[in-house]
């Protein structure tokens, strides 16, 4: 067995999979997002919203994302406010390490994705998206690790018939505190070809608790720092490996 490598808790996708014939539930205990832009007010619960994967082979593991439960409540400036409340999208991805899964300084894979839409009381966009994820894994000097992604997605446009491009980059650090509790920084930054209220960038903080060496404890928070992000994203979760 290989050491436990999740996906969480930061943004930046791991090349590492899970050994073939194993399972993973990676999942958020609880996810609160506030944001106020533009006169209006958001307030978001999403709830257990879980990664489950099992591995295929010893380089390819299969992935099944769930929103699970979501709570949104937005107001304005005039008083008025709406709530929805329901369940989320299903994202299928498929993650093929390419080097470095065992060993080396390095990793890197590609990480297929198609996104379905499954989501209740008008919380998705009711369409079929997808694109590709491309991680990479560094072991740096001094027991620091360095986690770098780029992907691009096809989404369909909000107001307007069509879909348009988005591209995420990141980077992450990760180092020991001290005993089993690591620490990890990140940027994070996501340009839509659409326009609109422009790009978005966070910088991400968070800690992780290794239990065991299948049992992972986290939390964090993401900060945005350009107007189109949301102001602050504040969650708590776990990673769990199953032989």
């Amino acid at each position: 067995m290989r050491e436990l490598s999740p996906d969480r808790p930061d943004k930046t996708e791991c090349p590492y999979t899970v050994d073939a014939g194993h399972f993973q539930l990676e999942m958020d205990f609880a996810n609160y997002t506030a944001d106020d832009a533009d006169g209006v007010r958001t307030r978001a619960w999403n709830v257990a919203p879980f990664n489950a994967k099992v591995g295929l082979l010893n380089n390819v593991d299969l992935q099944l994302v769930y929103d699970n439960y979501l709570h949104v409540r937005t107001g304005d400036r005039l008083g008025r406010t709406a709530t929805q409340s329901g369940f989320g999208d299903v994202t299928t991805r498929l993650k093929i390490n390419l080097w470095g899964n065992d060993s080396g300084q390095t990793a890197f894979g590609i990480l297929p994705f198609v996104k379905f839409p499954t989501s209740t009381d008008h919380l998705g966009n009711n369409s079929v998206e997808g694109g590709m994820i491309l991680p990479l894994a560094v072991k740096l000097p001094g027991d620091w690790d360095m986690g770098l992604e780029l992907a691009g997605s096809e989404n369909r446009n909000d107001e307007s018939p069509g879909h348009h491009g988005e591209f995420i980059e990141s980077v992450t650090f990760d180092h020991r505190i001290i005993g089993k509790l690591s620490g990890y920084g990140e940027f994070f930054s996501d340009i839509s070809t659409r326009g609109g209220p422009g790009w978005i960038g966070t910088v991400d903080v968070g800690l992780e608790y290794l239990a065991n060496e299948n049992v992972q404890l986290d939390c964090g928070g993401n900060f945005g720092v350009t107007p189109a992000a949301d102001d602050v994203n504040v969650f708590s979760g776990i990673t769990v490996r199953f032989y």
